[in-house]
């Protein structure tokens, strides 16, 4: 892990006990967080350096009955990327919008809701991005059958 990553994750390390990380290699690391300390360890990161949003996506886990939130950032200064992974209730999947950090997340939100039906508390755009006439069970869920 990079020197400066490394300072990242004991800083994290510091202020929340109920984290768990995971290296996968010297420029990468996985963290997995209970959804109460995501916006803060988000926020963390954000102002370390971490400001590129790469990807925001949803794994479905149907025998859990959880959805996953991954997020997957990236830090122009030293190329490290740090995935933050959190888990919902899938039967009601509810989560709070990281739009006022990072604007691009408005529309990888719209698309979760779109295709899993996650509701973003604070994102007033969920306008459907593909799927405009769509008004069965989102399509990327397990239990969708077509």
């Amino acid at each position: 892990m990079t020197n400066s990553m490394n300072e990242v994750i004991k800083k994290i390390r510091r202020q929340f006990k109920d984290v768990f990380i995971t290296e996968i290699d010297e420029r990468e690391v996985k963290i997995d967080v209970p959804q109460e300390n995501v916006l803060g360890i988000l926020s963390i990161l954000k102002n370390e350096g971490f400001s590129h949003l790469s990807l925001l996506i949803c794994v479905d886990w149907i025998e859990n009955k959880e959805f996953e939130l991954v997020y997957i950032l990236f830090s122009w200064k030293d190329g490290g990327k740090i995935i933050v992974s959190t888990r919902i209730d899938r039967e009601n999947p509810k989560f709070v919008t990281v739009k006022h950090m990072w604007p691009v997340a408005r529309f990888y939100e719209r698309e979760i809701h779109e295709f899993f039906g996650v509701e973003f508390e604070g994102n007033d755009d969920m306008k459907p991005l593909i799927l405009e006439l769509w008004d069965d069970i989102p399509p990327s869920r397990k239990d969708f059958d077509p």
